[in-house]
């Protein structure tokens, strides 16, 4: 009539074991894909090729400035103004650098890209030096007011 209270504890351990490795499982495979997916572009954003990546000495951001004016609704307009200079052999159709904007202890709190050769303009020639002005009206809340960081995030060649 009374079983042994032993032989019910081990019955009940028994499916424990492989539910516990199920879990493992997955939740090993949902951190590599986590880890995948981390490492993916996101859409629309630039990836800077083995071609650019070599070219980057030859490019260089100078007399980089930044302002604020405050237009008519109230609001700020940061603009962040210089010129790039083409010291290599190639023909650059188009340049774009990513603006990281950092909070008060250097974290980042927001990135956008921009360009600074752009196709309408024409393509910027070897030896060729360019101004830009990259208007910005949307910066994070918490910036910490200093020149965002500039790095080079693209760059097209005419072939």
């Amino acid at each position: 009539m009374f079983e042994d209270p032993k032989k019910l504890q081990k019955n009940r351990s028994a499916p424990i074991v492989p539910i516990l490795g199920v879990v493992a499982l997955l939740a090993a495979a949902g951190f590599g894909y986590v880890r995948w997916l981390e490492s993916q572009p996101l859409p629309g954003e630039t990836v800077l090729t083995q071609e650019a990546r070599a070219y980057l000495p030859s490019l260089k951001l100078r007399d980089v400035t930044m302002s604020a004016k405050d237009d008519a609704l109230g609001q700020t307009l940061v603009e962040i103004n210089g010129s790039v200079e083409n010291n290599g052999d190639r023909i650059v159709l188009v340049a774009e650098i990513n603006c990281i904007f950092r909070e008060v202890n250097g974290i980042e709190i927001g990135r956008q890209l921009g360009q600074v050769v752009r196709q309408r303009d024409g393509p910027l020639q070897p030896g060729e030096t360019r101004s830009f002005r990259l208007p910005f009206d949307d910066i994070p809340y918490g910036w910490n007011q200093n020149l965002p960081s500039l790095y080079i995030a693209q760059i097209q060649f005419q072939d």
